[in-house]
């Protein structure tokens, strides 16, 4: 994982919970990209078909709400989506998207400083989210280092054999 994401970015609003992320009557497939291009159907029936690897997703407020599925940011991940920034994350999908190596960012008010389409720049190390529009610079509180060890090594499971191995 870089420690620099830049891409472009979908936006959300508030209380996008998990089945709208992945509706449920898409979790018994079993080909993740099929299930993948069902990611946010219910707001985007396209969505799944126009979002690129590296694309960013911003959301309001409490984004993952809802169920603890894991399915949830895994089609995100198999979408490639690069990062998720939002206002606020529900806890459980907070988690479940750093096991699986998604980098969330916080920043309060975000959702009313980036618009759809436009191009924006994460410094992971820094804490720094910098829209490539307007050129504004939000600061929030950077990861820390504990999640971005899982991060860095691609999600939890793989954080853990790295350890292990050594």
């Amino acid at each position: 994982m870089n420690s620099i994401i830049k891409g472009r970015v979908w936006k959300f609003g508030d209380n996008i919970d998990t089945d709208i992320i992945i509706p449920g009557r898409y979790l018994t497939l079993r080909d993740p990209n099929e299930m993948a291009s069902h990611a946010f159907e219910p707001i985007d029936q396209e969505f799944g078909k126009k979002v690129k690897k590296g694309d960013i997703i911003l959301g309001g407020k409490n984004f993952g709400s809802g169920s603890s599925r894991e399915e949830a940011p895994f089609v995100l991940k198999q979408l490639g989506i690069s990062a998720i920034v939002a206002e606020s994350f529900a806890r459980i999908f907070f988690r479940n998207a750093i096991n699986l190596g998604i980098p969330l960012i916080e920043i309060k008010e975000i959702s009313k400083k980036v618009k759809a389409g436009q191009e924006i720049e994460i410094d992971l190390p820094n804490g720094t989210l910098k829209n490539l529009e307007s050129q504004e610079i939000f600061k929030y509180a950077p990861i820390p280092d504990f999640l971005m060890d899982i991060l860095q090594a691609g999600g939890a499971i793989e954080a853990i054999k790295k350890r292990i191995k050594k």
